[in-house]
């Protein structure tokens, strides 16, 4: 699965040249720890000014996670290069390239290792684990249970200690730190699936139970950005399924345990609702696990009015009766449990969306004809579109209009032109409908500037923004560079509007791409400089094609001129006069 995502050039591209580079000096250093390699997971450590847990992770594309800062803010970073290299050079394409080139292979430390243990008598292995055990804390945990598993001890008791050790916080966590935390819990989840067997599977459900427990508890105080954490919980979860599923645990109780995890752990990182469970539990632990849900759902009181605090509580119970509803696809069921709420417009949108799934038109309609009305001045607008969709269905079309045009009056966008566009031309008025939306664009934009309040004690030139991204929605570029001509209007649709004009009315772009570099500079900032750059070369491209070099030199001229003080955008300057071998 790899092969695919990880290749130098992938590595390159994702990090940008510098860090690719800075990832490669730290694979040829040696920083680079054991890999710790999956179907879908490759993990490592990375000895860089602080030691990094770095983790590759493959999906539709390269994922990726380290404790370093820069992986924090969102970047590839040069630990995630390294370990991409590290694994290239064990199961890439690039040892069957140097093998087909004659090249010697690089030796594979973990074979030699291998074979140096082969040849060692027991006493010296006993002796050589025993020796690393005593410094380090994993293999020590490790070895221990095993040896209490095989000594015939207090499985339980040891496997508890272990996960307490394990989960144990004396003070907050942050996401540099998770790295360590993570590697012990993931110890114990080890140890833990080797009891995944006949014998041990019953106490494989009650330690899984209590790490599960211990673990959640802990994330209370952990920074957990990564996931790394929830994810071992995540597995944990799915190693207690598999356990019930093979010691079939008295169901009634087993029920009344999985409530009270569903209910009270905080993050819920893994299901233990009776959906998931309903293989295990059987006729009877279903009939408990509901006779539980139902108990705590009588205590639940109506809500008809928004702006309440959120209840966890509430929300539990609600989500566990819903599961049950439609496992029992029970469709009445299910929306009086919905009926519960009905705090907002949305809440009966779910309802009418729950019905008419179900084919009950009539009943959908009647529900979010009650939203409409229970919320006639914040109405959510996803109520609004079921309702016109529905009407249009019954030939109610002047409603369905109304119901759009409502929207678009209440915020004038893009967005909603677009949908008055669909409704009004499926009826075959949108010429009509058209002219009177554009209308309100121009008056809003008009309102809009003569208005006055704390922050804006003057009026203001209209923004004709708007005008200028409905005509490039539709295409009409004659449309958009008027509009573009009359007053303020967003650099980024300027921009994209120039984009649009280059290929037949080039003279128009370079009038935009000149307009709105000014403003970016003003920034003062060097990405506004290299954004404001990226421009004038197109300027400079653009009067290069007509033959009007001279020109762009007066133009890199007037700009050095007026931005002299802005020394970082100067040299940037100098070097599109360099590229275009003016002085």
């Amino acid at each position: 699965m790899f092969t695919e995502l990880i290749t130098p050039a992938i590595l390159e591209k994702l990090a940008g040249k510098t860090a690719f580079q800075r990832g490669r000096d730290y694979f040829s250093l040696g920083a680079v720890g054991p890999l710790r390699i999956t179907e879908t997971r490759i993990s490592a450590k990375v000895e860089g000014t602080e030691s990094y847990r770095v983790e590759l992770r493959a999906g539709d594309e390269l994922d990726y996670d380290c404790t370093c800062p820069r992986a924090a803010d969102g970047y590839f970073c040069k630990h995630c290069v390294a370990i991409g290299l590290a694994w290239l050079a064990g199961h890439g394409d690039g040892g069957k390239k140097a093998a087909a080139s004659g090249r010697k292979k690089k030796r594979d430390p973990w074979r030699d290792i291998r074979e140096y243990l082969a040849a060692q008598p027991q006493d010296a292995l006993v002796a050589l684990l025993l020796d690393v055990a005593q410094r380090d804390d994993r293999l020590y945990q490790s070895l221990l249970l095993r040896a209490e598993r095989y000594g015939g001890g207090d499985i339980v008791a040891t496997y508890r200690r272990a996960i307490d050790a394990a989960t144990s916080i004396h003070d907050f966590i942050d996401w540099r730190e998770v790295g360590s935390f993570a590697d012990n819990i993931e110890e114990v989840a080890d140890s833990l699936a080797e009891l995944l067997k006949p014998g041990t599977a019953a106490v494989l459900v009650e330690l899984t139970e209590y790490a599960i427990v211990r673990t959640e508890d802990a994330l209370e105080q952990i920074d957990d950005s990564s996931g790394s954490v929830g994810e071992i919980v995540y597995r944990l979860g799915e190693l207690h399924l598999k356990a019930c599923a093979m010691a079939r645990p008295e169901p009634t109780a087993l029920a009344e345990r999985l409530f009270r995890l569903e209910m009270g752990l905080s993050f819920g990182l893994c299901s233990f609702s009776a959906v998931t469970y309903r293989k295990v539990l059987g006729k009877a632990g279903l009939q408990r696990y509901r006779e539980l849900a139902e108990a705590e759902w009588g205590k639940i009181k109506p809500w008809k009015q928004d702006g309440r605090d959120f209840d966890s509580h509430r929300f539990r119970v609600t989500h566990i009766m819903e599961k049950l509803a439609e496992a029992s696809g029970d469709i009445e069921e299910l929306v009086a449990i919905k009926a519960r709420d009905l705090s907002s417009g949305y809440s009966y949108l779910t309802i009418a969306e729950i019905l008419s799934k179900a084919g009950q038109d009539d009943k959908a309609l009647d529900w979010a004809e009650r939203g409409l009305k229970a919320f006639p001045d914040r109405t959510d607008n996803r109520l609004r579109d079921f309702l016109a969709a529905a009407y249009l269905k019954r030939k109610r079309n002047d409603e369905a209009l109304q119901l759009t045009w409502i929207q678009f009056e209440e915020r004038p966008d893009l967005g909603y032109y677009k949908k008055l566009h669909g409704v009004a031309k499926h009826l075959g008025i949108w010429p009509g409908q058209r002219s009177r939306a554009l209308a309100l664009v121009s008056d809003t934009s008009t309102r809009e500037a003569v208005k006055t309040n704390h922050w804006k004690p003057k009026p203001s030139a209209p923004d004709h923004s708007l005008r200028v991204e409905i005509a490039l929605w539709e295409k009409d570029l004659d449309a958009a560079w008027a509009a573009a001509q009359q007053g303020v209007c967003d650099r980024n649709l300027l921009i994209a509007l120039a984009e649009k004009l280059e290929p037949a009315r080039p003279n128009d772009a370079i009038v935009l791409y000149r307009r709105v570099v000014p403003p970016i500079v003003e920034q003062t900032n060097n990405a506004a400089y290299e954004e404001a750059i990226k421009l004038v070369r197109k300027v400079g491209k653009l009067m290069g094609a007509q033959k009007r070099t001279g020109e762009f030199v007066g133009y890199l001229a007037e700009l050095r001129v007026r931005f002299k003080p802005k020394r970082n955008f100067i040299k940037l300057l100098d070097g599109v006069s360099r590229a275009f071998s003016v002085g």
